[in-house]
């Protein structure tokens, strides 16, 4: 047995431990770099947030500190990939928005990583593949999910702390 996918015996639990490696290395192998993967996941975090994005929202959705967030968002608003705005809801607060740059960025990295995509998956049976992306789809959008399922309990731990 060689404890890979592949070898029919390998356990659950031997196949679930290698989920993270394996999700690490699908990022290294679809981007352009680290600072190409850094921007367009801030890219997508912007355009994907169900209402506005703030920086601290940024950093807590990428899991990172405020500065690093700050950092990276100025560079994406030196390279014209985003603007910050006035919140519609407070105008008190800044919120950032993506610009047509941003957009067709976001768009290029897509396609790239689509392209990386069904190269890796070539030699694949076309279903398989297909059943793959539709995982992978789900994933992410569970994932999104259990983030703000996160913030909220967050959000509601130190609401209590402070009453």
């Amino acid at each position: 047995m060689d404890d890979s996918p592949r070898d029919p015996g390998t356990d659950g639990d031997t196949l679930l431990d290698q989920v993270g490696p394996a999700l690490s290395q699908l990022r290294r192998r679809t981007s352009g770099g680290r600072g190409a993967l850094t921007r367009n996941l801030v890219l997508n975090v912007v355009a994907n947030a169900p209402g506005e994005m703030t920086v601290g929202g940024l950093a807590a959705e990428m899991g990172v500190t405020q500065p690093v967030a700050s950092r990276t968002v100025a560079a994406c608003i030196a390279d014209g990939l985003l603007r910050r705005a006035a919140s519609q809801a407070d105008s008190r607060r800044t919120v950032l928005e993506l610009t047509d740059a941003g957009e067709t960025e976001r768009r290029r990295f897509a396609s790239a990583q689509r392209e990386t995509f069904e190269d890796i998956t070539a030699a694949w049976d076309p279903a398989e593949r297909i059943q793959f992306a539709r995982f992978l789809v789900r994933y992410s959008e569970d994932a999104g999910a259990w983030s703000a399922r996160q913030r909220r309990g967050q959000d509601g731990e130190s609401g209590r702390a402070r009453s």
